[in-house]
């Protein structure tokens, strides 16, 4: 019995990275990648080591997919905020939200300020939780 690497197709990715008129002149049969007895369809998003790569790497799907996910924890550090001093929310902000917004962001440079908005609306939304919760504790 051989112990070496073996390929899980079903969990394989493959992505064709070229511009769009590149892609296009390719047939279907070209897109196909043939190893051994695996066929690998390639996708046209991939995730690796958490950033979403498209075709045309234009990064559209990855900054979406950060600042939904990101808005999704605000929110539900917005219900418990409210029971916690304004230290620990400060803490649980930076741990959830500023983490994900400082990972991999290098991958976005050079983009343009229209496109990288939503990551800049996270970050606003992000410090005006945390301010008003300072606020709130001054108040008491």
């Amino acid at each position: 019995m051989s112990r070496r690497l073996q390929l899980n197709a079903s969990k394989t990715e493959t992505i064709w990275v070229r511009s769009g008129s590149s892609l296009a002149k390719l047939s279907n049969r070209d897109y196909l990648i043939q190893l051994g007895t695996s066929t690998i369809q390639p996708s046209t998003l991939v995730c690796d080591l958490g950033v979403y790569l498209d075709s045309k790497l234009s990064m559209k799907q990855h900054i979406a997919k950060v600042a939904a996910s990101c808005f999704y924890h605000l929110h539900r550090l917005n219900q418990i905020c409210r029971r916690v001093s304004s230290e620990v929310a400060t803490c649980l902000v930076l741990a959830l939200i500023m983490s994900r917004l400082d990972y991999c962001n290098s991958v976005l440079a050079g983009l343009p300020l229209a496109m990288i908005a939503p990551l800049q609306r996270v970050q606003n939304a992000a410090a005006r939780l945390i301010f008003e919760q300072v606020l709130a504790s001054m108040s008491q």
